[in-house]
């Protein structure tokens, strides 16, 4: 009998998490730029109203009024769709956010292609590359809703700007209660020496499917989950360079400035390694279902595993 795979979408993990650190911190406010329904901050307005702001669609003065009130001692969580909490705000976040280096979270849902049927105009492709390149903001992609919880709650707890970055559709849920997130830190979660697969949010379990596909060739690929896109663990990146023969990189954002672009300066700079890039290459979005997009986009466990033997 086929086994079961539990599925849950990152951002029904959010708005769990949110109540979670409501309750813990009493200084967690949450608004939302009218589309708590779909972000899932709902579930926080409902245990705590008075916590609550819908900053209407107003994203950028959704972002100054997240900064004040950062400036008064609350922890902030700010959130909309991941195209417009990052392009549309962009000088905000730079300006009332970053420049000051305040303790505010972006947190987005509705990433990338996965975003589905709403199409290019607001699916971004883009947000990972232009927040990464902000001084003082921390960039994190959860791979399931259990990274997802284990993000939130850290967030909470660490101060400065952060980037959170989720999604629309169900995913496998990875990990359980005992998996330890840290912010910077890349986990491996398969072993190999032949080939070495990093991948990051809805990718990591596309690139386990990946490692099982050259398996079946006998090719042992070794499969990191890199959660944090800054700060990068160059630790991580650095051994796997050393002890496999390639890398290659999974992300459901642009090659250019993203997950990839931030391995290729780690190896560049500490240990020069092949590397092969999987992601949108450069182009826009359409609207279609998820697995579709990914499909035609290349995101599959078949191109991943492509990639990994053009490296061998």
């Amino acid at each position: 009998m086929e086994k079961t795979v539990q599925k849950k979408a990152t951002r029904d993990a959010y708005g769990e998490a949110l109540v979670e650190v409501g309750k813990k911190n009493p200084n967690v406010v949450v608004l939302d730029a009218d589309l708590s329904k779909s972000t899932k901050t709902n579930d926080f307005k409902q245990v705590f109203p008075d916590r609550f702001i819908n900053a209407g669609i107003a994203e950028a003065n959704m972002v100054g009024m997240a900064a004040g009130l950062s400036s008064c001692g609350k922890v902030p969580f700010a959130s909309t769709f991941a195209l417009f909490g990052s392009l549309r705000v962009a000088d905000m976040i730079r300006n009332s956010v970053c420049y000051p280096n305040l303790n505010v979270k972006i947190a987005v849902t509705h990433q990338g292609l996965t975003l589905g049927e709403d199409g290019a105009s607001h699916q971004a492709v883009e947000d990972v590359a232009l927040l990464r390149a902000m001084p003082n903001m921390t960039v994190i992609i959860p791979a399931d809703a259990t990274e997802t919880k284990k993000a939130i709650h850290a967030a909470a707890e660490t101060y400065g700007p952060m980037y959170i970055r989720m999604g629309r559709p169900s995913i496998p849920v990875l990990f359980d209660d005992s998996y330890d997130f840290q912010i910077g830190k890349g986990i491996q979660i398969r072993e190999g020496n032949d080939v070495a697969i990093i991948a990051t949010g809805v990718m990591v379990h596309i690139a386990l499917e990946a490692a099982e596909l050259l398996a079946g060739e006998g090719i042992n690929a070794r499969v990191i989950n890199m959660a944090t896109i800054k700060p990068i663990d160059e630790e991580i990146i650095v051994k796997a360079a050393q002890e496999t023969k390639g890398i290659v990189t999974a992300e459901e954002c642009n090659i250019l400035g993203g997950l990839g672009a931030a391995v290729a300066e780690v190896l560049c700079e500490k240990h020069p390694a092949p590397l092969r890039r999987v992601g949108v290459e450069d182009t826009f979005g359409e609207s279609g279902k998820p697995d579709e997009l990914l499909q035609k986009y290349g995101l599959t466990a078949e191109n991943i595993a492509a990639k990994a033997k053009e490296l061998l």
